[in-house]
């Protein structure tokens, strides 16, 4: 196997992403929050599930591992919100808001602990992760304060990492067509 599995996990991850932060920005009215769901499962949660296979088929542990969480938060997002909408995890609506800050935390945690690992990469890396760290921690304080400003304001975020997510295809399409690399920062710690 050959080839740069960002070529597929690149463009899903934005266009969820996109999805995500128009519905957060209020694109869609509140009561729409399934809206973005039919683009995250279906495109962005199958394609970073494709591109962690084809990253560990060619042996890119890291690639893999990046592509293979971001598929399980959005394929774990839908699920949240397909259950809690429709009632399917027994969840009455009095926690309906602390299974979404649960939600929320654990993968601020796991986000914030991917940022931490991509220090030696170039620092475009490090600061999407960065990004994407700050819109959850946003949509949770959000979430947890019932304020609809910081959950908008994560919805910001959520659009500046997939414009930053656009640069970085862009960087994997220029390499993948004969052009020359994009520059990407110097990493954080060498």
């Amino acid at each position: 196997a050959t080839g740069d599995p960002a070529a597929i996990g690149l463009p899903a991850f934005i266009v969820g992403s996109v999805a995500l932060g128009l519905a957060l920005v209020g694109y869609v009215p509140a009561t729409a929050v399934g809206a973005p769901l039919p683009i995250i499962l279906a495109a962005t949660g199958l394609g970073l599930a494709i591109a962690a296979v084809w990253g560990a088929a060619l042996g890119q542990s890291a690639v893999a591992s990046v592509f293979a969480i971001f598929a399980g938060f959005w394929w774990s997002y839908g699920l949240l919100v397909l259950g809690l909408t429709h009632g399917w995890l027994g969840i009455d609506e009095q926690a309906a808001v602390a299974t979404q800050e649960l939600f929320l935390i654990c993968w601020l945690v796991v986000i914030v602990m991917l940022t931490l690992a991509t220090l030696r990469l170039p620092s475009a890396f490090t600061a999407l992760f960065a990004l994407i760290a700050l819109a959850l921690l946003l949509v949770l304080l959000g979430t947890a304060q019932g304020s609809a400003g910081l959950a908008q304001a994560g919805g910001v975020v959520v659009l500046i990492f997939a414009a930053l997510g656009v640069y970085l295809f862009v960087n994997s399409a220029s390499l993948a067509t004969g052009g020359s690399a994009l520059p990407l920062g110097r990493p954080v710690l060498r």
